[in-house]
């Protein structure tokens, strides 16, 4: 099993900045493609961000075209934690924001082929 927190959550006004952070535990971090996706009242769960192990200490990062550009996904695997920089926030990004993780090769984009999930973390932007 895997246990996946996040936080860093907030409330911030249009054109800010929020850190998130994803802690992970229970299994071998390194080994395991991360992805960050968010969900807004009334709509299905969005993929935003993944970084995608690739064998050994090779990674890709991919990201949403609505975030592309704004966003950052990182990992430090030392710490067993993944990360969200978001920049240049819009109230179109205000969502409760999901981590997740899937040890092997799969369609990261997909909400369905993750098989570990965190809580989420609110994010809510102002105009």
């Amino acid at each position: 099993q895997v246990q996946l927190v996040e936080s860093g959550g907030g409330l911030v006004q249009a054109g800010g900045s929020l850190r998130l952070s994803c802690a992970a535990s229970g299994r071998t971090f390194s080994r395991y493609s991360m992805g960050w996706f968010r969900q807004a009242p009334g709509k299905e769960r969005e993929f935003v961000a993944a970084v995608r192990w690739s064998g050994g200490n090779t990674y890709y990062a991919d990201y949403a075209d609505s975030v592309k550009g704004r966003f950052t996904i990182s990992r430090d695997n030392a710490k067993n934690t993944l990360y969200l920089q978001m920049n240049s926030l819009k109230p179109e990004d205000t969502a409760v924001y999901y981590c997740a993780a899937r040890l092997g090769s799969f369609s990261y984009t997909s909400v369905y082929e993750y098989d570990y999930w965190g809580q989420g973390t609110q994010v809510t932007v102002s105009s």
